[in-house]
């Protein structure tokens, strides 16, 4: 999959969040957003993933334009993310979030899909916890798992090492 972002700009009143933003995502690529607290980099994600309108520009992904509901449902099913500013539910444990996240995908061989992860992350000493409970980076942990439960195409990361001790953030 492939993302062209063409002139995005994203307007809150009188401030400028994403100001004429262009680039290309190429198929194998991987790229950083990089710059300071509040310079637009979530907002952008936001837009590429679809829940933030643009105040103008372009997304597109595999050439289709994300603001176009039936192109949004075909292309999220391929998406994945993780955002430190969105919690899984509390009162599931981190077998159910994953559970769930993974129907919501229509994931086959769903336990194994589980199995593999919760190995992969070592998550196997809180499997049985609810998510709530859980430590920041165990959470950070649980959603990085939520966001290869798909197999993505593209997977979008936003601060994807915060709260991880070391070891896992080298993972």
């Amino acid at each position: 999959m492939t993302i062209d972002i063409k002139n995005l700009n994203k307007k809150y009143k009188n401030f400028n969040a994403v100001n004429n933003l262009s680039f290309e995502i190429k198929k194998g690529s991987i790229i950083g957003l990089l710059g300071p607290n509040g310079c637009g980099k979530t907002t952008t994600l936001g837009m590429i993933l679809g829940l933030i309108k643009p105040t103008s520009g372009i997304v597109n992904i595999n050439g289709k334009n994300i603001e176009n509901e039936k192109n949004r449902i075909k292309i999220l099913e391929k998406i994945n993310f993780i955002s430190p500013y969105i919690e899984l539910p509390k009162k599931l444990t981190v077998n159910e979030n994953l559970f769930v996240y993974g129907k919501m995908y229509s994931v086959k061989n769903l336990k194994k899909k589980i199995d593999s992860l919760i190995s992969d992350l070592n998550l196997q000493d809180f499997r049985n916890r609810k998510t709530g409970e859980l430590s920041s980076g165990q959470k950070n942990r649980v959603s990085l798992a939520k966001s290869l439960i798909n197999d993505p195409e593209i997977l979008l990361l936003d601060e994807p090492t915060a709260s991880l001790d070391p070891d896992t953030g080298d993972y």
